[in-house]
């Protein structure tokens, strides 16, 4: 079955606008996991504009579910991930100037880079995750940088299926049986939504774990969380049976 882990991020940015700790991200999480949620996404980065890295350590103490930390493997993140010692880390190709995370790896290109900072996870017991485009070119070489899963990358099926364009899935099918044949586990994320998530594990039903933020606390703000999330749990059931 596949697991939700919730990205909490958009809960700091209204944290961040207003100062202070309402809401509180740590009260958040606990109770995330206390209406199902089976993991916590954070993507701390540089600037902090919404998880702060203290928030890491604050965070740390109360996911007794899968703590996942993405981001881009500079060296203070890198840092951050050994001293907090989550279950993954995917990393992503976070550009300086963007908004929100809008590619995946060339893990050609970046393959010996990305060798080293995932030797330096793993030595340390961490499960990897590279942020992947659905390329199936670039699955092989995500493989043998020796990293344990793949994330799609997923606002292109997003954005298509909303238009009616369910033939979108296509290349992420592909790419997420190919990365299964070399060995890699496969994670999705990225404009995920309840409008989109059943049509998306039902042709992928080989993915282990979606983590989802924006939709999903933007669809609480209707439904509530703890709906919110019991909607996204049965959307992954209906798709699995």
């Amino acid at each position: 079955m596949t697991k939700l882990s919730v990205n909490i991020n958009k809960i700091a940015t209204i944290r961040n606008a207003r100062g202070g700790n309402t809401p509180n991200l740590v009260e958040a999480a606990i109770k995330i996991q206390e209406f199902g949620g089976q993991g916590i996404t954070i993507h701390p980065r540089p600037d902090e504009r919404h998880i702060r890295y203290q928030d890491v350590y604050d965070l740390k103490p109360v996911v007794t579910t899968e703590f996942n930390i993405e981001g881009k493997p500079i060296d203070s993140f890198i840092e951050l991930v050994l001293k907090s010692n989550p279950e993954q880390v995917t990393l992503v190709p976070d550009a300086e100037d963007a908004i929100t995370s809008n590619a995946g790896w060339d893990t050609i290109k970046h393959f010996d880079y990305l060798s080293d900072v995932i030797k330096t996870f793993k030595e340390a017991g961490i499960r990897t995750s590279i942020f992947l485009d659905p390329n199936p070119s670039l699955v092989e070489s995500a493989a043998k940088t020796g990293a344990d899963r793949i994330e799609l990358y997923t606002e292109m099926f997003a954005s298509e299926y909303e238009k009616g364009n369910k033939s979108a899935i296509n290349p992420y099918k592909e790419t997420a049986l190919l990365a299964i044949e070399n060995g890699l586990a496969v994670n999705a994320g990225h404009d995920l939504s309840l409008d989109n998530i059943e049509f998306f594990i039902r042709e992928i039903p080989q993915v282990a774990e979606v983590s989802i933020g924006h939709a999903l606390i933007s669809e609480a703000l209707y439904l509530g969380l703890e709906n919110t999330i019991q909607a996204y749990l049965r959307k992954i059931e209906l798709a699995n049976l």
